[in-house]
Protein backbone atom coordinates (compact mmCIF):
# COMPACT_ATOMS: atom_id res chain seq x y z
CA UNK A 1 0.00 0.00 0.00
CA UNK A 2 1.55 3.27 -1.10
CA UNK A 3 0.05 5.53 1.55
CA UNK A 4 -0.38 4.85 5.25
CA UNK A 5 -3.50 5.82 7.12
CA UNK A 6 -4.10 6.41 10.81
CA UNK A 7 -6.66 3.91 12.12
CA UNK A 8 -7.15 4.18 15.89
CA UNK A 9 -7.84 0.82 17.55
CA UNK A 10 -10.57 2.09 19.89
CA UNK A 11 -13.05 3.18 17.19
CA UNK A 12 -15.59 1.48 14.96
CA UNK A 13 -15.71 2.14 11.21
CA UNK A 14 -18.24 2.12 8.37
CA UNK A 15 -17.63 1.21 4.74
CA UNK A 16 -18.47 4.86 3.98
CA UNK A 17 -15.33 5.87 5.96
CA UNK A 18 -16.95 7.27 9.07
CA UNK A 19 -15.62 6.48 12.51
CA UNK A 20 -17.69 6.29 15.66
CA UNK A 21 -16.73 6.19 19.32
CA UNK A 22 -19.25 5.52 22.07
CA UNK A 23 -18.27 7.90 24.88
CA UNK A 24 -21.18 7.53 27.30
CA UNK A 25 -24.12 5.21 27.38
CA UNK A 26 -25.82 5.71 23.99
CA UNK A 27 -23.79 8.88 23.18
CA UNK A 28 -21.29 8.59 20.35
CA UNK A 29 -18.88 10.91 18.57
CA UNK A 30 -18.79 10.61 14.77
CA UNK A 31 -16.33 11.87 12.18
CA UNK A 32 -14.63 10.85 8.95
CA UNK A 33 -11.52 8.71 8.84
CA UNK A 34 -7.98 9.70 7.98
CA UNK A 35 -8.43 7.71 4.75
CA UNK A 36 -11.51 9.78 3.81
CA UNK A 37 -9.93 13.14 4.58
CA UNK A 38 -6.81 12.24 2.54
CA UNK A 39 -8.99 11.24 -0.42
CA UNK A 40 -11.00 14.47 -0.18
CA UNK A 41 -7.84 16.56 0.23
CA UNK A 42 -8.25 20.20 1.35
CA UNK A 43 -11.65 20.61 3.01
CA UNK A 44 -13.00 24.13 2.54
CA UNK A 45 -16.64 24.02 3.65
CA UNK A 46 -19.08 21.92 5.67
CA UNK A 47 -22.82 21.86 5.91
CA UNK A 48 -23.60 20.44 9.35
CA UNK A 49 -26.86 18.95 10.62
CA UNK A 50 -28.87 20.75 13.29
CA UNK A 51 -28.97 19.83 16.97
CA UNK A 52 -31.92 17.52 17.78
CA UNK A 53 -32.10 16.40 14.13
CA UNK A 54 -33.12 12.73 13.95
CA UNK A 55 -31.27 10.60 11.42
CA UNK A 56 -31.59 7.00 10.32
CA UNK A 57 -28.53 4.87 9.61
CA UNK A 58 -27.18 5.78 6.12
CA UNK A 59 -28.98 9.18 6.07
CA UNK A 60 -26.87 12.16 5.03
CA UNK A 61 -25.15 13.45 8.16
CA UNK A 62 -23.43 16.41 6.53
CA UNK A 63 -21.97 17.64 3.27
CA UNK A 64 -18.25 18.27 2.94
CA UNK A 65 -16.81 20.41 0.19
CA UNK A 66 -13.15 20.09 -0.69
CA UNK A 67 -11.12 21.72 -3.43
CA UNK A 68 -11.69 18.48 -5.35
CA UNK A 69 -15.29 17.39 -4.78
CA UNK A 70 -18.50 17.78 -2.76
CA UNK A 71 -19.24 14.64 -0.72
CA UNK A 72 -22.17 13.54 1.36
CA UNK A 73 -21.22 11.95 4.66
CA UNK A 74 -23.63 9.30 5.94
CA UNK A 75 -24.45 8.50 9.53
CA UNK A 76 -23.25 5.05 10.62
CA UNK A 77 -26.07 4.71 13.19
CA UNK A 78 -29.65 5.80 13.79
CA UNK A 79 -30.10 8.49 16.37
CA UNK A 80 -30.48 12.13 17.30
CA UNK A 81 -27.81 14.80 16.91
CA UNK A 82 -27.05 16.16 20.39
CA UNK A 83 -24.09 18.37 19.48
CA UNK A 84 -22.35 19.59 16.33
CA UNK A 85 -18.72 20.64 16.14
CA UNK A 86 -19.33 24.32 15.36
CA UNK A 87 -15.55 24.93 15.21
CA UNK A 88 -15.68 23.28 11.78
CA UNK A 89 -17.77 26.14 10.36
CA UNK A 90 -14.84 28.56 10.69
CA UNK A 91 -12.08 25.96 10.43
CA UNK A 92 -13.18 23.06 8.21
CA UNK A 93 -9.50 22.16 7.78
CA UNK A 94 -9.59 20.72 11.33
CA UNK A 95 -10.89 17.54 9.66
CA UNK A 96 -7.70 17.37 7.57
CA UNK A 97 -5.43 18.28 10.49
CA UNK A 98 -7.05 16.14 13.19
CA UNK A 99 -9.79 13.81 11.86
CA UNK A 100 -10.05 11.84 15.12
CA UNK A 101 -9.64 14.61 17.69
CA UNK A 102 -10.56 18.21 16.87
CA UNK A 103 -12.16 17.31 13.53
CA UNK A 104 -15.09 15.30 14.89
CA UNK A 105 -18.39 16.21 13.21
CA UNK A 106 -21.26 15.41 15.60
CA UNK A 107 -22.22 13.74 18.83
CA UNK A 108 -25.31 11.57 18.54
CA UNK A 109 -27.63 9.79 20.90
CA UNK A 110 -27.82 6.27 19.47
CA UNK A 111 -31.33 4.86 19.30
CA UNK A 112 -30.39 1.34 18.12
CA UNK A 113 -27.11 0.14 19.70
CA UNK A 114 -27.33 -3.15 17.74
CA UNK A 115 -26.30 -1.19 14.62
CA UNK A 116 -22.83 -0.86 16.14
CA UNK A 117 -22.38 -4.62 15.68
CA UNK A 118 -22.53 -4.17 11.89
CA UNK A 119 -19.56 -1.78 11.87
CA UNK A 120 -15.92 -2.78 11.44
CA UNK A 121 -13.19 -2.77 14.08
CA UNK A 122 -9.79 -1.24 13.27
CA UNK A 123 -8.35 -4.47 11.84
CA UNK A 124 -11.37 -5.10 9.58
CA UNK A 125 -11.30 -1.48 8.40
CA UNK A 126 -7.56 -1.69 7.71
CA UNK A 127 -8.13 -4.76 5.50
CA UNK A 128 -11.07 -3.03 3.81
CA UNK A 129 -9.08 0.05 2.77
CA UNK A 130 -6.13 -2.15 1.71
CA UNK A 131 -8.51 -3.96 -0.66
CA UNK A 132 -9.78 -0.59 -1.98
CA UNK A 133 -6.22 0.60 -2.54
CA UNK A 134 -5.34 -2.64 -4.35
CA UNK A 135 -8.32 -2.12 -6.68
CA UNK A 136 -7.13 1.42 -7.41
CA UNK A 137 -3.61 0.20 -8.13
CA UNK A 138 -4.93 -2.51 -10.49
CA UNK A 139 -7.07 0.01 -12.37
CA UNK A 140 -4.02 2.26 -12.81
CA UNK A 141 -1.88 -0.50 -14.34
Amino acid sequence: MSESFEIPEDLLYSKDHQWIKVIKKKIAVIGITDYAQKKLRDIIYLELPTTNQKLKQKDTLCTIESVKVVSEIYTPVTGKVVEVNSNLLNKPELINDSPYEEGWIVKMEISDPSELEKLMDAEEYRRYIESLEEEVEKSEE
